[in-house]
């Protein structure tokens, strides 16, 4: 056993998404022995452990408290969206950046928030004793929801702050509970010019080197009474943490340990052969293919006017970064050749089974072939489907949402002629020329890449009455009941009914409903069988430590600061100020390498003074690790072997988009902005003298 572990922590070094209540001790000594000089209670368990200033900043990215006073930084893509709700074309925080310089100018922002782990729960055990194994998905959603319910309110009882969310691990082969303080008043602080935070686009997103400062500055206001949560109020004063991250100005070399913690969103490491397949094939694909054509109609409205920009910058974000990231995760899924190693592991996986027993009769990996086989062309139009009609533009958003009960139905209830919905009025959220031309480019891609039986209803509208013209169709839905500003619309009349929108709405819903059922019986035992084979992996290698998938609940990663090869050449594990320099003198060939005149003139200097490195003499920029990192660890904090923070982790390299489902040491690294960059942006270029006194780095 002695020598597996050996072998497996040799192989395995800096792999993992290590939930911090069990961690192994054999990882933890890995980490002690790479450099980690705290203590495992340090980690967890201690009143001033490094997890409780380690945030979910508002269920899609990470942030970490760095002051007395409830700072928070996260990194600038993540604080994209309240940047953007807060700019207009007289006020342009995107573009110019922002600063409050009081308490009084901080910005708050609507469904913003910031959660706080306070501890973790395996209730495995628990919901196993009720036979939870043995429950299809419907009842099982039920026996969870129960005893999530029943442990709310136990935590209630002790501080009503709490909250309790169970999610399942390992395949559903366990499931932990994390109970957790949100915080509802968050406000912007700081952010710099979106030339900066956003410095190279899409060009360098995903690439190395970089020189993005990717960070924005927030704060947590909290009850004046209690210093606890509270929803937003003029009341509300700043948050005092019983601990915070402290911030080192010292710097790292090359091969010093790291470790960030954050809310990694989604991994599928113990994903099939099959399973992989299915996603290169059938999602990733069709991602890039309708992505690529909806984001060339949005980038030519875009500049075409600021106002439409500053309405859709973003969205544009949001879509092109999984576009790309889909591109290279299927590049990668073949040239490394992931397929092929999956089902040398179900191989392995199957000899076991056959040698032990274990799960006979259960574990079937000719059922499983079999039943992706059966889902594929289903799945495929699904993506299609959610890539084309879901959240694209506001007429289907608005069409779907009347017709599947996301709209709030209005009246009395025992009146159906007098019922109604309305939709608020957010003209000032989209642009109705560029959203009619996304949806009729969408349309019509949509029908040249589905099968006509995955067509829905109103493609014979199009067809009959508008002779497949779909712009002509799409002008005539914008003029439907849904799109009148502060109009109530009544489902039950006739005249709504006939109504071309709310058809299309049925019509989607309808197909939405018929894929559904299609893909369901092949989906349930698909899970099942993923279930199984997680199980049999953990069984057979079960004297080894396992981390589960990640699930957007806190997670620990550990590693070096290390280049890779880039092209067969050393990367170089950071970058310089005259590397950024040189870019931005390279804009007339890119303009996402445009730099403000202030810019050149901050990273033209000769002397950084305390922001250069003691090592290397140089101002250093961004760096690499060995770290794990997926979407959801955006703005996770990267600490030295000290519990320092030195960085925040921003990206992942082109090289490694396949670690959602594969981790490779040798190509997979982690982009972090030093945070001697972050404060020198907040220092020379926003003279925000007060958050650097309150932050005190060291």
């Amino acid at each position: 056993m002695i020598f597996s572990l050996l072998a497996w922590l040799g192989a395995k070094a800096d792999e993992g998404m290590w939930t911090l209540m069990n961690l192994p001790q054999a990882v933890y000594e890995q980490m002690v022995a790479e450099g980690f000089q705290l203590s495992y209670d340090d980690l967890y368990k201690s009143p001033n452990a490094i997890k409780n200033y380690v945030v979910n900043f508002s269920g899609y990215c990470t942030g970490v408290v760095v002051s007395p006073n409830g700072l928070v930084f996260t990194n600038h893509h993540c604080g994209f969206e309240s940047i953007r709700s807060h700019s207009t074309v007289e006020h342009d925080y995107m573009l110019n950046g922002f600063y409050a310089k009081t308490y009084e100018e901080e910005l708050p922002n609507k469904d913003m928030f910031v959660a706080i782990m306070r501890d973790q729960i395996d209730v495995t055990p628990k919901l196993m004793a009720l036979g939870i194994d043995d429950m299809d998905d419907n009842r099982a959603e039920e026996v969870i929801d129960s005893l999530e319910q029943a442990m709310n309110d136990s935590v209630k009882k002790i501080d009503k702050t709490l909250s309790v969310e169970i999610k399942p691990y390992y395949e559903r082969n366990a499931y932990y509970a994390s109970v957790n303080q949100i915080f509802g008043d968050l406000r912007l602080v700081f952010a710099i010019p979106k030339s900066m935070g956003k410095f190279g686009g899409e060009t360098d997103n995903w690439m190395w080197p970089r020189q993005t400062c990717d960070f924005s500055v927030f704060r947590i206001y909290a009850d004046p009474d209690t210093n606890g949560p509270a929803e937003y109020s003029e009341r509300n004063v700043p948050y005092h943490p019983a601990s915070w991250a402290p911030v080192s100005m010292q710097g790292y070399k090359d091969g010093d340990f790291s470790m960030t913690l954050g809310y990694p969103g989604t991994t599928n490491r113990y994903l099939s052969s099959y399973g992989i397949r299915e996603m290169r094939d059938a999602e990733n694909a069709t991602r890039v293919q309708v992505r690529g054509v909806k984001q060339a109609v949005m980038k030519r409205h875009m500049d075409a006017s600021e106002a439409v920009r500053i309405k859709y910058d973003s969205k544009y974000a949001q879509s092109s970064n999984y576009w790309k990231n889909s591109m290279g995760m299927n590049k990668c899924i073949d040239s490394i050749g992931i397929i092929r190693h999956k089902e040398e592991t179900e191989a392995k996986i199957l000899k076991f089974q056959q040698q032990t027993g274990f799960l006979k009769g259960k574990l079937d990996l000719a059922k499983m072939k079999q039943c992706y086989e059966q889902r594929f062309d289903a799945d495929r139009a699904w993506m299609y489907f959610v890539e084309t009609f879901w959240r694209t533009n506001e007429l289907t958003g608005r069409a779907m949402g009347a017709n599947m009960g996301m709209v709030e139905l209005k009246g009395p209830a025992d009146n159906l002629k007098k019922q109604y919905f309305e939709f608020k009025d957010n003209s000032d959220e989209w642009d109705e020329a560029l959203d009619k031309e996304v949806l009729a480019t969408l349309l019509k891609n949509y029908r040249e890449h589905v099968d006509q039986k995955y067509l829905p209803a109103f493609y014979q509208t199009i067809d009959r009455k508008f002779k497949g013209n779909y712009t002509a169709y799409v002008d005539r839905l914008y003029k439907s009941v849904l799109m009148k500003k502060g109009a109530k619309v009544y489902p039950a009349k006739k005249s709504t009914q006939k109504d071309l929108g709310v058809q299309m709405g049925v019509d989607l819903a309808a197909l939405m409903a018929q894929l559904r059922s299609e893909m369901h019986e092949s989906s349930v035992e698909i899970e099942q069988q993923e279930k199984y084979l997680c199980a049999a992996k953990l069984r057979m290698e079960e004297d080894l430590p396992h981390y589960s998938d990640a699930n957007f609940t806190m997670r620990m990663s550990y590693g070096q600061v290390k280049e890779y090869l880039l092209g067969g050449k050393p990367s170089g594990w950071y970058t310089t100020a005259e590397s950024l320099l040189e870019k931005m003198k390279r804009v007339n060939e890119n303009e996402e390498y445009f730099a403000e005149p202030i810019m050149h003139e901050l990273f033209s200097q000769k002397d950084y003074g305390k922001y250069t490195d003691p090592r290397t003499g140089k101002f250093q920029l961004c760096f690499l690790t060995t770290n794990d990192i997926t979407g959801g660890n955006s703005g996770s904090p990267m600490f030295n072997g000290k519990g320092e923070l030195i960085g925040l982790a921003f990206d992942g390299n082109w090289d490694s988009l396949s670690s959602d489902i594969n981790f490779d040491s040798r190509l997979a690294r982690c982009i972090g902005v030093d945070i001697r960059y972050v404060l020198f942006m907040m220092d020379q270029w926003g003279h925000a003298d007060r958050l650097i006194r309150e932050i005190n780095a060291k």
